[in-house]
């Protein structure tokens, strides 16, 4: 490999837990370790630079955060629901010592190129004051209050609004275990000398997170749903594991107390906050029979200046200013993932609950194409028989038209997307979406809409 870090990624990815999927492994709830990557794909994504803020939803960020979850995942222990053969396989090649060791090359490439991006354009802080910390605190819990999430607000004005409430419960389940790893990483962690307080605090919300265990089986349960954290692996948007892997990679970075605290903070003030309208957007989608326990936050209520002091402790007068300063920007970083994913959330439910108004955008758009003679970029696939393409994401519009034969697109555990001769169907950029072919062969088209096009015709 030679220190060449896409190469680095490429030998790791080809562990086989990570391998493509095929047409019968859509949800894989019996195997925690079976995630693919696609891994083909990384033979021409480069992993050497930064992922900007505004590229974070591309194929480069979505594969990087499933091989970063994969890599900290590695760290502890998993156990299937059973001991069955294809997870004991996969198993152990997930925890083996050379697939570990590839992990641990592989995560500071990945952390560069996805995390890389949250050294520039923070949010600075108006001074390094503990009461600075806790004004902006208050400023985001207010602003929680007044405008919850826009995806809560989507998802109950879809047409499909039980469809939506299983999407947004998908996402939950791609980072609430992740991010309470981090609060339990955090509890671990030598803080008693200097801060006594700490590891009780965080423990008293790691233990609220495992007492309520059961109500979530019966929330995921009650929506169809495995509770297997990555039994829906496909489903899950880069956005949603980018979530979990701040948290995870702050909580297994020892060096970083600081900015683990702070982006602890923006998550338990989120989950508190958003508490009352999430419940209520679930019950509105999936059902007032299913239910959705209050969030496992330590206390009665969480006030931003009672959370900042349990948190920072004596931290501040011990460690000084740049402790402080480490607290606001694990803060903001974690602000600007939680308003990152509910932007792709939202797009991506509102593109998934108007898939017929995309297939008529796709016939304008090739009529035009035709009428005006233009020419575009185009990729062709010629397919055979259950040849599936793992969930993915393109870096453009893609137009897809069918030529001969028939597949399934899918976009939702609970969607199939049927599409056979002479169909079309419009994918805008970051969409998550995969497919499967279920005649013999199937031969389709992908033309590259640009941007302008794309908006004249997708404009209402």
């Amino acid at each position: 490999m030679n220190g060449d870090p896409n190469a680095i990624l490429k030998a790791y990815a080809a562990a086989a837990p990570f391998r493509a999927a095929t047409a019968e492994e859509l949800t894989t709830p019996d195997n925690p370790y079976r995630r693919p990557v696609r891994p083909d794909d990384l033979g021409w994504l480069d992993y050497s630079k930064v992922l900007p803020a505004d590229e974070q939803q591309l194929l480069s960020g979505l594969l990087g955060h499933r091989m970063l979850r994969n890599a900290y995942d590695a760290e502890h222990g998993l156990l299937p629901p059973d001991g069955n053969a294809a997870a004991r396989a996969d198993g152990a090649v997930f925890h083996a010592p050379d697939t570990r060791l590839l992990a641990a090359l592989a995560r500071p490439v990945l952390e560069h190129h996805l995390f890389g991006f949250l050294e520039e354009g923070r949010e600075p802080l108006a001074a390094p004051t503990v009461d600075a910390v806790k004004a902006g605190v208050r400023a985001y819990r207010d602003g929680l209050r007044d405008e919850p999430p826009t995806a809560f607000a989507t998802a109950t004005s879809v047409k499909d609004a039980h469809g939506a409430g299983v999407y947004l419960l998908l996402q939950l389940g791609a980072f609430l275990p992740a991010a309470y790893t981090a609060v339990a990483r955090g509890a671990l962690a030598e803080t008693g000398a200097a801060h006594p307080g700490l590891r009780p605090f965080l423990l008293s919300v790691w233990q609220r997170w495992t007492e309520a265990a059961d109500d979530y089986r019966a929330l995921w349960t009650g929506a169809g749903l495995s509770p297997s954290a990555t039994a829906h692996w496909q489903f899950l948007l880069g956005s949603s594991l980018a979530r979990g892997n701040h948290l995870l990679g702050l909580g297994l970075d020892g060096g970083r107390p600081g900015r683990l605290l702070g982006a602890l903070a923006q998550f338990l003030i989120e989950r508190e906050t958003t508490a009352a309208p999430l419940a209520a957007t679930l019950r509105d989608t999936l059902g007032h029979a299913v239910p959705y326990p209050r969030p496992p936050a330590a206390g009665t209520a969480l006030e931003p200046d009672d959370l900042v002091d349990r948190l920072l402790g004596p931290l501040p007068g011990l460690f000084g200013e740049p402790f402080v300063v480490a607290f606001h920007e694990g803060f903001t970083d974690a602000v600007r993932y939680a308003r990152a994913w509910d932007a792709d959330l939202t797009a991506q439910l509102a593109w998934a609950d108007r898939v017929d108004d995309f297939k008529t955008y796709a016939e304008r758009i090739q009529d035009h194409l035709t009428t005006e003679n233009i020419e575009v970029d185009l990729d062709t696939f010629v397919e055979s028989h259950e040849e599936t393409s793992t969930t993915h994401v393109h870096d453009d519009h893609r137009l897809v038209m069918v030529e001969s034969g028939q597949m399934h697109f899918w976009h939702n555990v609970t969607h199939r997307i049927a599409l056979s001769e002479g169909d079309k169907l419009l994918i805008p950029t970051s969409r998550l979406h995969g497919s499967v072919v279920l005649s013999g062969t199937c031969v389709y088209h992908q033309p590259i809409i640009p941007e302008d096009m794309f908006q004249k015709f997708t404009t209402d």
